[in-house]
Protein backbone atom coordinates (compact mmCIF):
# COMPACT_ATOMS: atom_id res chain seq x y z
CA UNK A 1 0.00 0.00 0.00
CA UNK A 2 0.91 3.40 -0.52
CA UNK A 3 3.19 4.61 2.58
CA UNK A 4 0.76 7.87 2.65
CA UNK A 5 -2.46 6.12 2.46
CA UNK A 6 -3.01 7.60 -0.79
CA UNK A 7 -3.85 5.31 -3.85
CA UNK A 8 -3.97 6.63 -7.72
CA UNK A 9 -6.83 5.17 -9.59
CA UNK A 10 -7.35 5.98 -13.75
CA UNK A 11 -10.78 5.36 -14.74
CA UNK A 12 -12.47 4.54 -17.81
CA UNK A 13 -15.93 3.88 -19.03
CA UNK A 14 -18.50 2.39 -16.68
CA UNK A 15 -19.42 1.63 -13.36
CA UNK A 16 -16.40 -0.34 -12.27
CA UNK A 17 -14.31 2.47 -11.60
CA UNK A 18 -16.72 3.39 -9.13
CA UNK A 19 -17.00 0.26 -7.64
CA UNK A 20 -13.05 -0.15 -7.42
CA UNK A 21 -13.04 3.41 -5.73
CA UNK A 22 -15.30 2.52 -2.88
CA UNK A 23 -13.41 -0.73 -2.19
CA UNK A 24 -9.99 1.37 -1.95
CA UNK A 25 -12.12 4.02 0.39
CA UNK A 26 -12.86 0.54 2.50
CA UNK A 27 -9.27 0.14 2.62
CA UNK A 28 -8.75 3.19 4.23
CA UNK A 29 -6.85 4.96 1.19
CA UNK A 30 -7.86 8.29 -0.15
CA UNK A 31 -8.34 7.60 -4.20
CA UNK A 32 -6.70 9.87 -6.30
CA UNK A 33 -8.49 9.72 -9.61
CA UNK A 34 -7.94 10.54 -12.98
CA UNK A 35 -10.78 10.15 -15.25
CA UNK A 36 -10.53 9.83 -18.73
CA UNK A 37 -12.35 12.45 -20.96
CA UNK A 38 -15.51 11.69 -22.55
CA UNK A 39 -15.54 8.27 -20.59
CA UNK A 40 -16.50 8.06 -16.86
CA UNK A 41 -19.43 8.14 -14.73
CA UNK A 42 -20.04 11.35 -13.63
CA UNK A 43 -21.25 9.40 -9.98
CA UNK A 44 -17.26 9.08 -9.69
CA UNK A 45 -15.94 12.29 -8.38
CA UNK A 46 -18.04 11.90 -4.89
CA UNK A 47 -16.64 8.91 -4.21
CA UNK A 48 -12.89 9.89 -5.04
CA UNK A 49 -10.76 12.05 -2.19
CA UNK A 50 -9.59 14.06 -5.30
CA UNK A 51 -10.68 13.74 -8.90
CA UNK A 52 -9.41 15.30 -12.07
CA UNK A 53 -10.43 14.55 -15.50
CA UNK A 54 -7.90 14.34 -17.91
CA UNK A 55 -7.32 13.81 -21.74
CA UNK A 56 -6.46 10.46 -23.23
CA UNK A 57 -3.55 11.71 -24.70
CA UNK A 58 -1.99 14.01 -21.69
CA UNK A 59 0.46 10.92 -19.90
CA UNK A 60 2.56 14.07 -18.83
CA UNK A 61 -0.09 15.95 -17.10
CA UNK A 62 -1.52 12.34 -15.83
CA UNK A 63 1.72 11.46 -14.42
CA UNK A 64 1.90 14.82 -12.72
CA UNK A 65 -0.99 14.97 -10.80
CA UNK A 66 0.09 11.84 -8.93
CA UNK A 67 3.46 13.08 -8.16
CA UNK A 68 2.15 16.28 -6.99
CA UNK A 69 -0.20 14.26 -4.81
CA UNK A 70 2.58 11.74 -3.14
CA UNK A 71 1.08 8.48 -5.02
CA UNK A 72 3.40 5.85 -5.90
CA UNK A 73 0.27 2.99 -5.97
CA UNK A 74 -1.91 3.01 -8.58
CA UNK A 75 -4.49 0.47 -10.73
CA UNK A 76 -6.81 0.92 -13.42
CA UNK A 77 -10.38 0.01 -14.14
CA UNK A 78 -12.76 1.10 -16.86
CA UNK A 79 -12.59 0.45 -20.52
CA UNK A 80 -10.98 2.84 -22.76
CA UNK A 81 -12.96 3.27 -26.49
CA UNK A 82 -9.72 2.42 -28.65
CA UNK A 83 -11.84 3.63 -31.68
CA UNK A 84 -11.85 7.44 -30.73
CA UNK A 85 -8.06 7.13 -31.55
CA UNK A 86 -8.74 6.38 -35.10
CA UNK A 87 -11.27 9.22 -35.87
CA UNK A 88 -10.36 11.78 -38.24
CA UNK A 89 -8.26 14.94 -36.36
CA UNK A 90 -7.61 12.04 -33.31
CA UNK A 91 -4.26 13.62 -33.11
CA UNK A 92 -5.93 17.38 -32.10
CA UNK A 93 -8.68 16.03 -30.09
CA UNK A 94 -7.28 14.81 -27.45
CA UNK A 95 -4.06 16.76 -27.24
CA UNK A 96 -0.88 14.70 -26.48
CA UNK A 97 1.74 16.16 -24.60
CA UNK A 98 4.83 16.52 -24.72
CA UNK A 99 5.92 13.01 -23.52
CA UNK A 100 2.96 11.13 -24.98
CA UNK A 101 4.43 12.18 -28.12
CA UNK A 102 8.08 11.17 -27.30
CA UNK A 103 6.41 7.90 -25.93
CA UNK A 104 4.12 7.05 -28.41
CA UNK A 105 6.27 8.12 -31.67
CA UNK A 106 7.31 4.93 -32.58
CA UNK A 107 3.50 3.39 -32.20
CA UNK A 108 1.63 6.31 -33.68
CA UNK A 109 4.41 7.74 -35.94
CA UNK A 110 7.23 5.84 -37.14
CA UNK A 111 5.42 2.40 -37.07
CA UNK A 112 8.35 0.54 -35.34
CA UNK A 113 5.87 -0.88 -32.69
CA UNK A 114 2.59 -2.03 -32.98
CA UNK A 115 -1.19 -0.84 -31.62
CA UNK A 116 -2.24 -3.92 -29.81
CA UNK A 117 -4.19 -3.25 -26.58
CA UNK A 118 -1.36 -4.89 -24.22
CA UNK A 119 1.42 -2.96 -26.18
CA UNK A 120 -0.15 0.13 -25.49
CA UNK A 121 -1.24 -0.46 -22.21
CA UNK A 122 1.86 -2.02 -20.96
CA UNK A 123 3.88 0.98 -22.42
CA UNK A 124 1.57 3.66 -20.25
CA UNK A 125 2.52 1.42 -16.98
CA UNK A 126 6.38 1.54 -17.84
CA UNK A 127 6.00 4.81 -18.46
CA UNK A 128 4.65 6.01 -14.83
CA UNK A 129 7.12 3.63 -13.20
CA UNK A 130 10.08 5.84 -14.79
CA UNK A 131 8.57 8.21 -12.17
CA UNK A 132 7.97 5.35 -8.91
CA UNK A 133 4.33 5.05 -9.78
CA UNK A 134 3.71 1.04 -10.09
CA UNK A 135 0.24 -0.28 -10.79
CA UNK A 136 -1.50 -2.98 -9.37
CA UNK A 137 -4.50 -5.03 -10.18
CA UNK A 138 -7.92 -3.69 -9.22
CA UNK A 139 -9.13 -7.15 -8.54
CA UNK A 140 -6.68 -7.27 -5.69
CA UNK A 141 -9.36 -4.93 -3.73
CA UNK A 142 -12.10 -5.83 -4.78
CA UNK A 143 -11.65 -9.74 -5.30
CA UNK A 144 -15.67 -11.05 -4.99
CA UNK A 145 -16.22 -9.44 -8.44
CA UNK A 146 -14.28 -12.30 -9.94
CA UNK A 147 -16.60 -15.05 -11.21
CA UNK A 148 -16.73 -18.23 -9.62
CA UNK A 149 -17.42 -21.51 -11.92
CA UNK A 150 -20.93 -22.03 -12.24
CA UNK A 151 -24.44 -21.78 -13.95
CA UNK A 152 -25.26 -18.56 -12.72
CA UNK A 153 -28.56 -18.40 -14.02
CA UNK A 154 -29.99 -22.11 -13.44
CA UNK A 155 -30.63 -22.69 -17.35
CA UNK A 156 -28.54 -25.76 -18.20
CA UNK A 157 -26.94 -25.12 -21.81
CA UNK A 158 -28.30 -27.57 -24.15
CA UNK A 159 -26.00 -30.04 -25.94
CA UNK A 160 -25.81 -27.73 -29.29
CA UNK A 161 -24.96 -24.63 -27.11
CA UNK A 162 -22.36 -26.71 -25.39
CA UNK A 163 -20.98 -27.28 -28.34
CA UNK A 164 -21.25 -23.96 -29.34
CA UNK A 165 -19.54 -23.02 -26.14
CA UNK A 166 -16.90 -25.28 -26.79
CA UNK A 167 -16.24 -24.00 -30.11
CA UNK A 168 -16.31 -20.54 -29.40
CA UNK A 169 -14.19 -20.87 -26.33
CA UNK A 170 -11.03 -22.38 -28.72
CA UNK A 171 -11.53 -19.38 -31.04
CA UNK A 172 -11.89 -16.80 -28.74
CA UNK A 173 -8.41 -17.78 -26.48
CA UNK A 174 -6.83 -17.33 -30.09
CA UNK A 175 -8.30 -14.27 -30.82
CA UNK A 176 -7.12 -13.18 -26.82
CA UNK A 177 -3.47 -14.76 -27.48
CA UNK A 178 -3.37 -12.87 -31.11
CA UNK A 179 -4.57 -9.72 -29.03
CA UNK A 180 -7.47 -8.89 -31.10
CA UNK A 181 -10.44 -9.49 -29.02
CA UNK A 182 -11.82 -11.57 -26.28
CA UNK A 183 -15.03 -12.21 -27.37
CA UNK A 184 -16.78 -14.34 -30.20
CA UNK A 185 -20.15 -14.84 -31.21
CA UNK A 186 -21.17 -18.10 -32.36
CA UNK A 187 -24.33 -20.47 -33.80
CA UNK A 188 -24.65 -23.91 -35.09
CA UNK A 189 -20.46 -23.52 -35.17
CA UNK A 190 -19.90 -21.30 -37.16
CA UNK A 191 -18.54 -17.76 -36.20
CA UNK A 192 -20.71 -14.85 -36.57
CA UNK A 193 -18.96 -11.85 -35.43
CA UNK A 194 -15.37 -11.66 -33.95
CA UNK A 195 -14.76 -8.75 -30.98
CA UNK A 196 -12.09 -6.26 -32.24
CA UNK A 197 -11.56 -2.74 -31.77
CA UNK A 198 -14.92 -2.01 -31.44
CA UNK A 199 -15.72 -3.76 -28.09
CA UNK A 200 -17.73 -6.42 -26.87
CA UNK A 201 -21.01 -4.57 -26.85
CA UNK A 202 -20.69 -4.13 -30.79
CA UNK A 203 -19.67 -7.40 -31.36
CA UNK A 204 -22.84 -8.50 -30.19
CA UNK A 205 -25.07 -6.07 -32.00
CA UNK A 206 -23.42 -7.30 -35.10
CA UNK A 207 -23.77 -10.57 -34.25
CA UNK A 208 -27.79 -9.84 -33.88
CA UNK A 209 -27.77 -7.99 -37.23
CA UNK A 210 -25.98 -10.93 -38.51
CA UNK A 211 -28.20 -13.37 -37.15
CA UNK A 212 -31.53 -11.57 -36.34
CA UNK A 213 -33.54 -15.10 -35.80
CA UNK A 214 -31.28 -14.97 -32.61
CA UNK A 215 -30.23 -18.26 -30.26
CA UNK A 216 -26.90 -17.56 -30.64
CA UNK A 217 -23.64 -18.22 -28.37
CA UNK A 218 -21.07 -15.39 -27.22
CA UNK A 219 -17.78 -16.64 -25.27
CA UNK A 220 -15.78 -13.95 -23.46
CA UNK A 221 -12.50 -15.12 -22.51
CA UNK A 222 -9.31 -14.26 -20.82
CA UNK A 223 -6.59 -14.00 -22.76
CA UNK A 224 -3.80 -16.91 -22.34
CA UNK A 225 -1.31 -14.87 -20.40
CA UNK A 226 -3.97 -11.91 -18.77
CA UNK A 227 -2.08 -9.33 -17.21
CA UNK A 228 -4.53 -8.72 -14.29
CA UNK A 229 -3.43 -4.68 -13.98
CA UNK A 230 -5.50 -4.02 -17.17
CA UNK A 231 -7.78 -5.19 -19.76
CA UNK A 232 -10.14 -7.91 -17.71
CA UNK A 233 -12.70 -9.50 -19.28
CA UNK A 234 -15.63 -7.29 -17.67
CA UNK A 235 -19.50 -7.75 -17.58
CA UNK A 236 -21.92 -5.64 -16.18
CA UNK A 237 -25.80 -4.72 -16.84
CA UNK A 238 -25.20 -2.51 -20.13
CA UNK A 239 -23.48 -5.70 -21.71
CA UNK A 240 -26.69 -8.42 -20.37
CA UNK A 241 -28.83 -5.86 -22.04
CA UNK A 242 -27.20 -5.88 -25.31
CA UNK A 243 -27.05 -9.39 -25.73
CA UNK A 244 -30.90 -9.68 -24.74
CA UNK A 245 -31.64 -6.87 -27.12
CA UNK A 246 -29.30 -8.50 -30.21
CA UNK A 247 -30.97 -11.93 -29.61
CA UNK A 248 -28.45 -13.87 -28.10
CA UNK A 249 -29.37 -17.47 -25.79
CA UNK A 250 -26.09 -17.78 -24.05
CA UNK A 251 -23.39 -15.97 -22.47
CA UNK A 252 -20.09 -17.67 -21.35
CA UNK A 253 -17.53 -16.35 -19.55
CA UNK A 254 -14.26 -17.51 -18.23
CA UNK A 255 -14.47 -17.88 -14.64
CA UNK A 256 -12.33 -16.75 -11.88
CA UNK A 257 -10.20 -14.59 -14.87
CA UNK A 258 -13.98 -12.43 -15.73
CA UNK A 259 -15.41 -9.48 -13.57
CA UNK A 260 -19.00 -9.26 -13.31
CA UNK A 261 -20.27 -5.81 -11.92
CA UNK A 262 -23.63 -5.94 -9.80
CA UNK A 263 -23.70 -9.14 -9.84
CA UNK A 264 -27.02 -9.83 -8.61
CA UNK A 265 -28.91 -7.56 -10.91
CA UNK A 266 -27.18 -8.80 -13.68
CA UNK A 267 -28.09 -12.42 -13.18
CA UNK A 268 -31.49 -11.09 -12.27
CA UNK A 269 -31.69 -9.95 -15.72
CA UNK A 270 -30.30 -12.37 -17.29
CA UNK A 271 -33.09 -14.71 -15.71
CA UNK A 272 -36.22 -12.24 -16.55
CA UNK A 273 -35.21 -12.37 -20.26
CA UNK A 274 -34.52 -16.01 -20.44
CA UNK A 275 -30.32 -15.69 -21.23
CA UNK A 276 -28.58 -18.66 -19.81
CA UNK A 277 -25.32 -17.35 -18.44
CA UNK A 278 -22.27 -19.65 -17.12
CA UNK A 279 -18.95 -18.93 -16.12
CA UNK A 280 -16.61 -21.82 -17.02
CA UNK A 281 -13.04 -23.17 -16.97
CA UNK A 282 -10.46 -24.70 -18.99
CA UNK A 283 -10.92 -27.58 -17.27
CA UNK A 284 -14.73 -27.43 -17.89
CA UNK A 285 -14.06 -27.05 -21.88
CA UNK A 286 -12.26 -30.25 -21.90
CA UNK A 287 -14.17 -32.25 -19.88
CA UNK A 288 -17.12 -31.35 -22.05
CA UNK A 289 -15.06 -32.63 -24.77
CA UNK A 290 -14.16 -35.36 -23.74
CA UNK A 291 -17.54 -36.28 -23.05
CA UNK A 292 -19.55 -35.28 -26.31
Amino acid sequence: MSSQGKFGLIAGWGRYPIVVAEALRHHGLDVCCLGIRDHTDSALPAVCADYREVGLGQLGKAIRYFRARGVDRATMAGKIHKTILFQRFAMWKHLPDWRAMRTFYPHWVSGKKDRKDDTLLLTVIEEFAKDGIHFAPATDFVPELLVNPGNLTGREPSTRQWQDIQFGWQLAREMGRLDVGQSVAVKGRAVLAVEAVEGTDSCIQRAGQLCPQGGFTVVKVAKPNQDMRFDVPTVGIHTVRTLVEAGAAVLAIEAEKTIIVDQPEVVAYARQHRLTLVAVTEQAIQSQTRAA
